[in-house]
């Protein structure tokens, strides 16, 4: 089945790699007579990369770039560029010239086998040993926490149904998490064995340095899916029982001091009953936690309603939404 696709390419200081990247996607695109477009999104990038976009958007109609008002990160750049974007399945590469076009009709003929996300795994990884290393560890833990088990979770080389981006609130260092977030709402997500080519330009961001971050990204991913009723519920049972305890230890002490000042039972003053002390403690700390639990649930749903969090200064020659208002998947859901 042939698929009309939206290739998105976040970019940051790539200006050197966006010419010949475009070239091979152009000619991926017509070699494979895909129908497509390929939408650039300029993270905040200080060197010619957004003039390099315009200059290839105004040679070619199937380039569109979109201009972030400063660097937001990848989460966002993704983000900005499905909602610029108009075809039903979407791809996702990275700037930098590693992952390889060519692997991309492969990628999305997976689709048709029912899944609805594809993610691709660098078998053959050429980077530098530190990045490797980090890579490893990372992608060991997510699969091992979450569930889903992936070679590669954070391949920037992916195809997917826009449904799959519909579904998602994309922000910080979730972009890292798609298969996992996809997973959480229903969809069949698997992996692809691609190939991976030495980087030409530029250096890398990543290693070592963004492991701490990642772990702490996936305690989010972790709280806000896979584990989310489970902690809402501990949250609201610890919560009621500790409230309901303490509240019933006070009353009984509430009896203790009306019996005591009757005189119908002997005994030290009630602020001098450890019991008091404990059960306002319990009372306490279980209103807190019911409270944490309603945060906590507030917090899910506006990840899952989120719609802002990036500005967009530019686009070069910005897709008309209102010249045809049935193309498919046209969202505002996610940011």
């Amino acid at each position: 089945m042939k698929h009309s696709i939206s290739i998105l390419c976040p970019v940051l200081n790539e200006q050197l790699s966006l010419e010949p990247l475009a070239t091979e996607l152009l000619k991926m695109l017509e070699a494979n007579q895909i129908e497509g477009e390929v939408i650039f999104i300029d993270d905040g990038s200080v060197d010619g990369t957004w003039e390099t976009i315009n200059t290839l958007s105004e040679a070619h109609p199937e380039i569109r770039g979109v201009r972030l008002q400063r660097n937001y990160g990848k989460s966002s750049a993704l983000a900005a560029g499905t909602v610029a974007s108009r075809y039903p399945v979407i791809v996702t590469i990275d700037g930098d010239l590693q992952d390889d076009p060519a692997e991309i009709p492969g990628m999305v003929a997976e689709l048709d086998r029912g899944f609805d996300l594809v993610s691709g795994w660098k078998q053959n990884r050429q980077d530098v040993w530190h990045r490797l290393l980090a890579s490893k560890i990372f992608n060991g833990t997510v699969s091992r926490v979450t569930g889903v088990r992936l070679h590669d979770h954070n391949c920037g080389l992916k195809a997917a149904r826009r449904e799959v981006y519909d579904s998602l609130s994309l922000s910080g260092g979730m972009h890292r998490f798609i298969p996992v977030l996809a997973a959480s709402n229903g969809f069949r997500v698997t992996e692809r064995a691609i190939s991976h080519r030495p980087r030409k330009h530029g250096r890398s961001r990543y290693g070592l340095e963004r492991v701490p971050r990642g772990f702490w990204d996936l305690l989010t991913v972790c709280f806000v899916t896979v584990h989310r009723e489970r902690m809402q519920f501990m949250l609201g049972l610890t919560g009621a029982v500790s409230f309901l305890a303490g509240t019933g230890g006070l009353i009984w002490m509430a009896v203790y001091w009306v019996l005591r000042m009757s005189g119908v039972v002997e005994g030290p003053p009630v602020h001098d009953r450890p019991v008091v002390w404990y059960s306002l403690g319990g009372m306490l700390a279980g209103l807190q936690i019911l409270v944490m639990g309603f945060l906590a649930e507030l917090i899910v749903q506006r990840t899952q309603t989120k719609s802002d969090g990036y500005l967009i200064s530019g686009e070069s020659r910005p897709y008309d939404q209102s010249s045809n208002q049935s193309d498919a998947g046209r969202h505002s859901r996610i940011g």
